[in-house]
């Protein structure tokens, strides 16, 4: 579904984890030239596997690290299905449900700042939802509310299939879940729960949800690429490979293309568009803490079983995902812990991973949507495999 998560997908993913000492600085240059040919090598098998089934032109992948060795930009395709200029790094995608950790740091930066809680209640921020006033904000971010997701009813997808240019508003958007029963207050993914948020946003900060976004996180990290339609760049739009849908809930828009900045629908909940150089520069500064109090670090970070719903302390082997304030954490029987989260419009996939061992982080973005059978946690395993074999063949030998 648009904007959910593919966590299940990205464990069964996951390739070998490894480490190793640093490489040395006589081979890093030549290591990163065989690296770029082999994970281009990567992507363009993936893209003549995939690229028909799926439906999309563009696949483009960004590894960067922890230390001084150089960040890797590989491309491969075109900026539309059937030709177009070749995809390159500058490419702009809808990142989709990346945008939700966002949300959740610009709460937790109020929360640090003294000006809510996120133990408050709606009916202490939003008094126009009676219905789920003993919410927390907590149960929000957490994707434990019961609330409904408006993108799983079906008069939201009939009103986008019908004209996906429209300009939703968040309360033409709310009115597809008011009314509808509140469910159990267990895991259950609801992107209802970050249009809330990014409404508590407003209501605290006493701001628009774009100008907080742009002051607190975007402007401080020189994330040029990166911004909330519709208050995009001119050039935004040219820069963005062309957006398919290949997902079959849109039956009118099967296999065609889908407007590039038309996301007032998704919003805070999954409404950025950005480069796959300011993502990656966004999840370092996510991971590290480098925007948060230790204490609201910790918030951010606290867990919940996927599976029983549960708080958690970690994930386990039988008990491999577990769900923050808007970031996903797994561990995979070989590769150990990972953070990672796979965001879709409905005509975008951007997956980043990061690997808290050695600070890697690898971002993968495509031009098109699924359903069923997403395949892109499966690219992230060979390019993972692909620079573990490159790293091991790069270390100096000892005589």
């Amino acid at each position: 579904m648009a904007l959910a998560t593919a966590t299940a997908a990205i464990v069964s993913g996951m390739m070998v984890s490894g480490s190793g000492p640093a490489v040395a600085h006589a081979v890093v240059e030549p290591s990163v030239r065989s690296a770029t040919a082999s994970l281009r090598s990567d992507l363009e098998k993936y893209l003549d596997a995939q690229g028909t089934k799926d439906h999309f032109s563009a696949v483009s992948l960004r590894v960067t690290y922890a230390d001084q060795r150089p960040d890797i930009s590989v491309d491969a395709g075109t900026s539309r299905y059937g030709g177009g200029r070749p995809v390159n790094s500058k490419a702009l995608w809808q990142i989709g449900s990346n945008t939700k950790a966002f949300t959740s740091v610009l709460l937790l930066q109020l929360e640090a700042e003294g000006k809510l809680s996120i133990r408050d209640k709606l009916g202490k921020w939003l008094p126009q939802y009676p219905a789920w006033r003993d919410v927390t904000i907590k149960q929000l971010l957490s994707m434990t509310s019961g609330i409904p997701s408006y993108t799983e009813q079906n008069a939201f997808l009939k009103d986008f299939d019908a004209n996906p240019s429209t300009r939703f508003t968040l309360e033409r958007l709310m009115s597809y879940v008011e009314g509808l029963p509140l469910g159990p207050a267990k895991y259950e993914y609801s992107n209802t729960n970050y249009l809330l948020a990014q409404m508590i946003v407003e209501r605290a900060s006493h701001d628009t949800y774009h100008e907080r976004l742009a002051e607190r996180i975007i402007e401080p990290l020189g994330m040029n690429d990166t911004c909330l339609p519709p208050d995009c760049p001119p050039d935004t739009a040219s820069r963005m490979p062309t957006p398919y849908s290949a997902h079959s809930v849109l039956p009118k828009y099967l296999n065609k293309s889908l407007p590039r900045l038309r996301l007032s629908w998704a919003q805070g909940a999954g409404g950025l568009v950005s480069s796959l150089r300011d993502m990656t520069a966004w999840d370092r500064a996510l991971y590290s803490g480098r925007l948060l109090p230790s204490a609201q670090q910790r918030e951010l970070e606290s867990l919940v079983s996927a599976k029983t719903s549960k708080p958690i302390k970690s994930v386990t082997a039988d008990d491999p995902i577990g769900f923050g304030l808007g970031v996903v954490k797994f561990v995979h029987p070989v590769a150990g812990t990972v953070w990672a989260y796979e965001g879709a419009t409905f005509g975008n996939r951007v997956l980043h991973m990061y690997f808290p061992k050695t600070g890697m982080i690898i971002a993968i973005a495509v031009n098109s949507a699924v359903g069923e059978g997403d395949t892109l946690p499966d690219l992230a395993g060979t390019v993972y495999k692909t620079l573990s074999a490159q790293k091991a063949q790069a270390l100096p030998r000892h005589q």
